[in-house]
């Protein structure tokens, strides 16, 4: 391959109607998928946990090759794989001399960081898109936070945004008003718990004290 783009799809992003791949040309363009271990152990996660988005990355995978989609997929236990997304999007760029680079954004902050330098790091444009399966963009959020734009807030809590995000789609509302609530935007879900499911409290623990000789 030399031109077109070069997609690339995180271990999180195996959607179909994922932004990065909404305009893929399938005779000029490849995605690429890696698995590397920084991201299986930068925090501790279950081994389950590891296998489920492996196999959820070679399912997806598999998925485009059947639509016809040119994919580069690198293992984990690929003696050649460096571990690491930033070098493994430089080994690719290498490999398949594109013209650009497009990713949907990263869902995580330290990620997402790290994928505001790959520019600089393939020498490359990197289009970084909105990951538009969430309902509320980042620049959005920020506009709600800073009290501008159409969602501008009462409160910076989490509560207040919920309302906003419900009247905008219509979720948990009847017409213009709560969903079985009266004079608040939260239904009243909560309420006191019956003295039979009351928890039990423990026994206080006392030291054992040490004796002297």
């Amino acid at each position: 391959m030399s031109g077109g783009a070069l997609r690339w799809v995180l271990g999180d992003q195996c959607s179909a109607s994922l932004s990065s791949l909404s305009d893929l040309d399938p005779a000029t363009d490849v995605v690429v998928m890696a698995e590397v271990l920084s991201e299986c152990t930068y925090v501790k996660h279950h081994a389950k946990k590891i296998v489920l988005v492996l196999s959820a990355m070679r399912h997806f995978a598999r998925a485009l090759t059947a639509r016809g989609v040119r994919v580069d997929y690198i293992r984990l236990d690929d003696p050649a794989n460096t571990q690491t997304l930033r070098t493994e999007l430089q080994r690719a760029v290498e490999r398949h001399r594109p013209d650009r680079v497009v990713v949907t954004e990263a869902g995580e902050w330290r990620l997402m960081e790290d994928m505001r330098g790959w520019h600089e790091a393939v020498g490359l444009e990197v289009d970084i898109r909105d990951d538009t399966r969430f309902l509320c963009r980042h620049r959005e959020f920020r506009a709600w936070a800073r009290g501008t734009g159409k969602l501008a807030k009462v409160s910076l809590r989490m509560e207040f945004f919920y309302r906003e995000m419900r009247r905008r789609y219509a979720l948990l509302m009847d017409g213009d008003q709560p969903e079985g609530a009266a004079g608040t935007t939260t239904p009243r879900t909560a309420s006191a718990c019956p003295p039979a499911c009351a928890p039990r409290r423990r026994p206080a623990s006392h030291p054992t004290r040490s004796r002297r000789r």
